[in-house]
């Protein structure tokens, strides 16, 4: 809870994957008995903001700015205000938005958006032991596996900034004569 001026800020924030997620967070937290309830919410490229009778630009565009301005995704927030009888000025607003919804999602636990990537790896027989290893040295999640006159083809998913040290590794274990499909 941020006080300024006598008006009251409560920010709550929380983890979404869809708009939709986003939107009924919104309508579950919001006060009707407050002065406002101003959003933003980002997921990817998708976001939204709503000053909710503030004047534009000094609520809704502060508190997406707080989301992006800590690198965060996959998160809404809602700040509620109840006016406090001394007004804040266009500048105040922005900084009371803000400020209560950066020390929202400054003191929320963090989860870690990990990306991963589908590939499909040929090694031959007498390469699957160090195949095997690697994939578990870089957390790999094994699918499909299909041995054929060539050794061994398996499909697997490992996360995307571990791929080019996977290939290394792989390249360096089996001399050169590994292959490595990126699946699209």
């Amino acid at each position: 809870m941020l006080e300024v001026k006598k008006s009251r800020h409560l920010a709550r924030a929380e983890p979404v994957d869809s708009p939709q997620a986003a939107l009924a967070f919104i309508e579950r937290v919001s006060v009707p008995e407050a002065t406002h309830n101003c959003w933003a919410y980002r997921i990817g490229a998708a976001y939204r903001f709503s000053d909710d009778g503030e004047p534009a630009g000094t609520a809704g565009k502060p508190i997406l700015a707080a989301i992006d301005g800590q690198g965060l995704d996959g998160v809404a927030v809602v700040v509620t205000r109840w006016f406090g009888g001394i007004k804040l000025g266009a500048g105040g607003l922005v900084r009371a938005y803000g400020g209560a919804a950066a020390e929202a999602l400054r003191t929320a636990p963090r989860k870690a958006i990990v990306h991963w990537e589908s590939l499909v790896v040929q090694v031959g027989f007498g390469h699957v032991q160090a195949l095997h290893a690697a994939l578990a040295a870089f957390g790999a999640v094994k699918g499909e596996e299909q041995f054929d006159a060539e050794g061994l083809r398996i499909a697997c998913d490992l996360p995307t900034d571990a791929v080019e040290a996977f290939e290394e590794r792989l390249r360096d274990a089996t001399r050169g004569l590994s292959k490595v499909f990126r699946e699209r």
